[in-house]
């Protein structure tokens, strides 16, 4: 994938982003991510938003540029029923990855739900066992993406990295950050909706 279609496909993915964000999701240097920004832009399928997020965004040519030329690169490479089937797999994961950040996020006391403060490591080194489990099984089907269609390595090591880090005593890279687990994983799911043509409802 050429880095303009990288940085396309990333803010359809992604939504309005900054070029850091940008950066992170796909891989390229911020001075490559800005490059393709500016040149996108004089061509009409990136916009510069100068709200309160101050953000890029998709153009609605941008939009429809992303859309075929991500369909356009998956049947050139053949790739279309091998990840068809990872979405499949993907798909079977996806409730249980919920789950575990519902677990994160909230728990059960005295028989009321509140908000997990993380005070009971007991219960938190729990939950993080089990989202290692989760990874184990998610990052088979990365590698089955990855080996379809080569950008999606990227969702395998940034999957890998949140947990790694989580794993490490930096919480916030299980659901809090915007690289967090779920959030990349919420990109991942966009990515596949976005490749395969897939509408979300």
């Amino acid at each position: 994938m050429s880095g303009d279609l990288m940085v396309l496909h990333a803010l359809r993915c992604v939504g309005f982003a900054s070029v850091e964000r940008l950066a992170e999701a796909t891989g390229l240097p911020e001075a490559d991510v800005e490059s393709e920004l500016i040149d996108l832009a004089v061509t009409g399928l990136v916009t510069y938003e100068l709200g309160l997020f101050r953000a890029w965004g998709l153009t609605d040519a941008g939009r429809a540029a992303a859309a075929k030329r991500v369909s356009d690169e998956l049947d050139t490479a053949g790739a279309r029923q091998a990840v068809a089937a990872a979405f499949d797999d993907f798909l079977v994961l996806n409730p249980e990855l919920l789950d575990l950040c519902g677990a994160w996020q909230t728990r059960v006391v005295d028989g009321v739900t509140t908000a997990n403060d993380h005070t009971d490591a007991a219960y938190d080194g729990r939950v993080l066992d089990l989202f290692a489990d989760f990874h184990r099984r998610a990052d088979g089907v990365c590698a089955d993406l990855a080996a379809a269609l080569p950008r999606f390595s990227r969702y395998r090591d940034r999957l890998t990295g949140a947990i790694t880090r989580a794993r490490h005593g930096d919480l916030g890279y299980l659901t809090d950050r915007l690289d967090s687990y779920h959030t990349v994983w919420c990109q991942l799911h966009e990515d596949l909706l976005v490749t395969l043509g897939i509408p979300r409802y």
